[in-house]
């Protein structure tokens, strides 16, 4: 379901997603993509806070993208995932290797999904726990933002 591009970006084709810029700097990528379970994998290196370990936010994302992902693959074409809820708890922490999502669909309605994405380091230890929730709306494109 996924492809990769000469310039490194991920485009997921069933989605029309292409990687975003925050993604690209997390150095995110999807391995295993469906509405039910996905996984995606990020490198603490670059991911870090001033202690060394990788910063309670890069996992926030990193789980946010790949529910919001499983998510889109649930609305179907036409349709996007807006995340409304997150709700995370740190409970480990790392400083190298790559952190691994394992995100399962809890609840898949026809306008709300759920979904909790364990994040562990490359032993296996549980860094965070992460439970999103998106709002499934039709896919409108947003008004430009006007400058002032």
């Amino acid at each position: 379901m996924t492809t990769e591009q000469a310039d490194g970006d991920i485009v997921l084709d069933a989605l029309g997603y292409r990687q975003g810029a925050l993604d690209r700097t997390l150095g995110i990528r999807v391995v295993e993509l469906s509405a039910e379970h996905s996984r995606a994998v990020m490198p603490a290196a670059g991911n870090t806070q001033v202690s060394g370990r990788v910063h309670g936010g890069a996992y926030a994302a990193l789980a946010e993208t790949i529910a919001s992902l499983s998510a889109a693959v649930h609305a179907g074409p036409g349709r996007i995932a807006l995340g409304t809820e997150l709700a995370a708890s740190h409970v480990g922490g790392t400083d190298a290797g790559e952190v691994h999502a394992d995100c399962r669909a809890l609840s898949l309605g026809r306008r709300l999904t759920v979904h909790q994405v364990e994040l562990r380091a490359d032993n296996g230890s549980l860094l965070s726990a992460v439970r999103v929730t998106n709002y499934l709306t039709s896919d409108r494109q947003p008004a430009a933002a006007t400058p002032e």
